[in-house]
């Protein structure tokens, strides 16, 4: 994190700066999802639980976005039009693709709308939100 920070501010080194940001982060993530690959097995890996939990999680996902939507909706009814409804979208815990979805889908209909820096703070607070939940299910539940 601050080695990606340094490359942005010192601005002498755009082509490594460009590359942090976009190449090496697709790099290490085909690296990191290789890496587990090759070492679970496929027994372990497909089976009927863990397509269980792929849907859930997708059905989770779609659910999030909605709410996060129609919330934003509500909101911008009662503010009178001061909130945009693509904030409540970036209120999943995909940090920061949410965000950023919620920043282009803005500028298509409005190029002079940076929604980005305020789609964070739902986006962050989802990872919060998604932190408190997982801790609150493995007290109740009694995993740990």
């Amino acid at each position: 994190l601050m080695l990606g920070n340094l490359f942005r501010e010192c601005g002498v080194v755009r082509q490594l700066q460009e590359t942090a940001s976009n190449a090496m982060m697709y790099i290490v993530v085909i690296l990191l999802g290789t890496s587990v690959g090759a070492t679970t097995s496929a027994e372990a890996f497909l089976n009927i639980v863990t397509l269980k939990i792929v849907a859930l999680g997708l059905i989770a996902f779609v659910i999030g976005t909605a709410s996060g939507v129609l919330l934003g909706k509500v909101m911008c009814l009662v503010t009178g039009g001061k909130v945009n409804p693509l904030i409540g979208s970036a209120g999943v815990s995909a940090v920061p693709m949410a965000a950023r979805v919620s920043q282009k889908v803005g500028a298509e209909y409005d190029p002079t709308n940076f929604l980005l820096m305020h789609a964070m703070g739902p986006n962050v607070a989802g990872v919060v939100g998604t932190a408190v939940v997982a801790g609150t299910f493995m007290a109740v539940f009694g995993i740990f």
